[in-house]
């Protein structure tokens, strides 16, 4: 009994400072498709959409992704450059929706994604699929 209490405590405190997730990315991660009109991200809780950043570049032939996806999240003037129609998200959400341009052309994608989570840190991630 004296064990429990303790063990109780560890895994409340250990699931209240766990970092919010990415759970499914559609489309999935090195998926080859045609031209989708949508990106969606699932998170395992809702996220403060004010305090988060999503978009969707072309990733060139060769170029690393992890280092993309870092330029692109520091990027602010991009807006010709995306393939996502930039939205304007707000209030909380567990599910995000982001509208593509039309007729993708074919070649490799990123999707990046930076929110804050429940328990104040910052997390960062990012996702490759493949049009054509």
């Amino acid at each position: 009994m004296r064990f429990l209490l303790p063990l109780l405590a560890a895994l409340t405190l250990g699931s209240a400072l766990a970092h919010t997730e990415v759970t499914s990315v559609v489309p999935a991660a090195n998926a080859r498709v045609t031209a989708p009109k949508t990106v969606t991200l699932t998170f395992d809780e809702p996220i403060n959409l004010r305090f988060s950043t999503f978009k969707v570049v072309p990733l060139p032939a060769g170029a690393d992704a992890e280092k993309t996806a870092t330029a692109a999240l520091a990027r602010k003037d991009d807006a010709e450059l995306r393939a996502d129609t930039a939205p304007k998200l707000t209030g909380m959400a567990a599910l995000v929706r982001l509208p593509l341009h039309a007729g993708l052309k074919p070649g490799t994608y990123l999707i990046v994604w930076h929110i804050l989570s429940d328990d104040g840190h910052p997390v960062s991630g990012h996702s490759v699929f493949r049009v054509g």
